[in-house]
């Protein structure tokens, strides 16, 4: 049995959600998700087997957005925040994009909790950048992740094929294959997927290959009962803020619509989405534009998002308000039709829901593709009848609450037809009224959900499943790197082995001070001879590792390799040229191909004057960005501009956030070099080459007299590095 509380970490990603005042309806990427994120927040928060609830997303800072954005922690209540970590600037950018950006959000995220002192219990991420994020954490932390997509990338491609779209078109614009990629690795990886209906599972995940083995859970979404509530309760009771509120959202939303309607106390057909061609508002307009019974009996309301200046919009927006906007001049419905700019989310758009209720009309929900339909929901709470798609979300909505109409969306007369018939029925209309109030209050309560949500939770082991990319004992690692006080970094060859017995007498100082104390190699070695030496010398897996002249960086005994740092040093890494431009310097030899990675080139080279500025006139000449190391007098090696071993250090040192100066750095030859010198405490040992004479008289560079591991024991001692 469970007794330590949960702390939940939640992940939407593209950066616009805040508290109040949400801005549904503003582009793609805030839809119905963005209400689901934050509502399932603050009732996860409510509950008391939950310690604290954290809600990630990404800080934007620009002059087009609510200064809200860019504020790093905003509490939403007692137990629940809103955490916001700047990642690829700080302008919005939309989460098609967001790909190259990931991992420094994750990296930052870990700095963040390591500064917090307070690791998680679960992760959960919404949306396929925010199950990469999360997956990531989880295998750092060793903890469970749980995953809602809320959206798939196949069902996407599917889709867009209909229409029309070219495969090269998908990637270009929303880098398709890419994403579908990241959501088979995510749905091989995740503890627990949530799903709010079984048609998601049935149809949708079904075309993913690692659907087979997943653990999924149906666990439709609930709803704000105190905000949504039937049209026939005017205000909450006791809050006087609240009534006042609500008053004036029933007042100004009056106000907007008769701006636009003659006849404002005809029955209302209302519909509410984002301008997005999935969403078939040009259907709905369709639908009643060609229906002159209908248009005789009532009128049309579409809040189709939240605009100012439509030319100034994204393309799919522009085009969708455009169309609308073209079809109310051809069905000639002034007077009619009511578009508003604008909508108040918490607020006015439950007073609309009961507007519409209140003149007996109808909510259209005539989107062809809804996963669920929160909207639904909310029109059923309110005491709204409802007309929708005849699938997924909406069929088991109306199932389980026998509140509306289901139709053929693809089918305009469908669409007024069912309108037309629960319109003129008042038996019918009422019916259907109370059932969905009733309904809601039997199937879709936050309550509910955060009851079965914390239950599948309590069913997780103490660690969580086995991932590709996590290790045995990662949740050691992950506790320890947000423990270590203090780093050692250490070349192996010649500084760390070399002195079997100093070598055994180190290793037992680093085991008493483990509790505290990191221990980590750098090398120029590769990855498995790295490992090769380590087993050889019976010297205990480190906590990371540094290889190929700090080209990558793995950590604990399966070597899970830190991603953040490989998309770091990608930065303008342009190998083949590389390689071609120095295929032309006769005197450069390249070393076998084991030598050979995805950051490095290495060559053999005769050491003579002019050979190093030729290699570097060559590069510079062809603008190409590396960083060449020369060591040995013989072994030449060019890497991305970004990476080194000392580079490698800094970024660890900020990501773990321990302070340069509490990190300890030994080694002998010149690709040592840059790990020793600057803020980080070098230790040269007494067998150094002789290229590290430069170092000599620098500020936190120890000469040491004792040679290999006994000259990083006298390091220790110089520094008083362990207390």
């Amino acid at each position: 049995m469970r007794t330590k509380k949960f702390y939940i970490q939640l992940f939407s990603i593209h950066g616009l959600i805040r508290a109040n005042n949400l801005e549904l309806g503003r582009n793609a990427d805030t839809g119905g998700q963005v209400i689901y994120v934050l509502e399932l927040a603050k009732a996860l928060g409510k509950h008391p087997d939950v310690k604290k609830v954290d809600l990630f997303t990404r800080l934007i800072r620009e002059k087009t957005v609510s200064p809200q954005y860019s504020q790093p922690i905003e509490s939403v209540d007692k137990k629940v925040r809103i955490v916001r970590i700047q990642c690829g600037g700080t302008k919005y950018i939309r989460k098609e994009l967001l790909w190259p950006h990931l991992d420094e959000f994750v990296d930052k995220t870990l700095k963040f909790v390591k500064d917090e002192g307070d690791i998680p219990d679960i992760v959960h991420g919404h949306y396929p950048d925010a199950g990469y994020v999360a997956n990531e954490l989880a295998s750092f932390w060793g903890i469970p992740f749980v995953y809602t997509a809320h959206s798939l990338g196949r069902v996407k491609m599917h889709d867009l094929s209909e229409k029309g779209f070219s495969v090269e078109r998908m990637n270009k614009q929303f880098q398709i294959d890419y994403r579908i990629k990241i959501e088979e690795n995510i749905i091989s990886q995740a503890d627990l997927i949530i799903t709010s209906t079984q048609q998601e599972i049935n149809s949708q995940y079904k075309l993913y290959q690692a659907s087979n083995s997943a653990h999924f859970c149906v666990l439709p979404p609930g709803i704000d009962t105190y905000r949504f509530f039937p049209f026939y309760d005017e205000y909450p009771p006791d809050e006087m803020d609240e009534k006042i509120q609500i008053k004036q959202a029933q007042f100004y939303m009056q106000k907007d619509l008769e701006r636009f309607l003659s006849n404002p106390e005809k029955p209302l057909i209302l519909a509410l989405s984002r301008p997005d061609q999935r969403k078939n508002i040009s259907g709905l307009i369709t639908a009643y534009g060609t229906d002159q019974e209908l248009k005789a009996i009532a009128n049309l309301a579409i809040f189709a998002g939240i605009r100012k200046d439509i030319s100034t919009m994204d393309d799919n927006e522009r085009e969708v308000l455009t169309e609308l906007l073209l079809m109310m001049d051809k069905y000639d419905l002034y007077g009619k039709l009511a578009i508003p700019k604008r909508h108040d989310v918490e607020y006015e758009v439950p007073e609309l829901y009961r507007i519409a209720a209140r003149t007996q009309g109808v909510f259209v929900n005539p989107s062809f593709k809804e996963n669920f339909g929160l909207t639904l929901i909310e029109a059923a709470a309110s005491g709204l009848p409802i007309v929708a798609a005849n699938d997924g979300g909406p069929r088991e909505i109306v199932q389980n609450c026998s509140n509306g109409i289901l139709v053929d969306v693809s089918q305009p007369e469908e669409i007024s037809g069912a309108i037309k018939k629960i319109l003129v029925n008042q038996e019918l209309w009422r019916t259907y009224s109370q059932n969905g109030i009733k309904g809601v209050y039997d199937n879709y309560v936050w309550e509910a959900h955060c009851a079965k949500y914390l239950a599948q939770l309590n069913e997780f082991p103490i660690e969580s499943k086995p991932r590709a990319s996590s290790f045995k004992g990662s949740k050691a690692i992950g506790n320890r790197f947000t423990r270590i006080k203090k780093l050692f970094i250490t070349d192996i060859d010649d500084t760390f082995i070399g002195d079997d017995a100093a070598l055994s007498q180190l290793l037992d100082v680093l085991e008493k001070n483990h509790s505290w104390l990191g221990f980590g190699v750098a090398t120029g070695r590769h990855l498995d001879s790295t490992c090769e030496v380590i087993k050889k010398y019976n010297i205990p897996d480190p906590d990371l590792i540094i290889s190929s002249v700090g080209t990558e960086i793995y950590y604990g005994s399966e070597q899970m390799p830190d991603n953040g740092w490989k998309r770091h040093i990608s930065a303008q890494w342009e190998m083949n040229r590389i390689k071609e431009v120095l295929s032309k310097l006769d005197f450069l030899e390249l070393q076998e191909p084991e030598a050979q990675r995805e950051f490095k080139l290495s060559y053999y080279m005769d050491d003579f004057p002019d050979t190093l500025p030729e290699i570097h006139h060559a590069l510079t000449q062809n603008r190409l960005r590396y960083n060449l190391i020369f060591s040995s007098g013989c072994f030449l090696d060019i890497l991305p501009f970004r990476a080194s071993k000392g580079k490698a250090i800094r970024y660890l040192s900020y990501k773990w956030n321990i302070p340069l100066r509490n990190i300890l750095t030994a080694g002998d030859s010149d690709n040592d070099q840059d790990m020793l010198r600057g803020d980080m405490l070098g230790v040269i040992v007494g067998n150094y080459s002789k290229e590290l004479e430069k170092l000599r008289g620098l500020k936190n560079v120890y000469f040491a007299q004792a040679y290999y591991a006994a000259g990083i024991l006298e390091g220790f001692e110089h520094y008083c590095f362990l207390g």
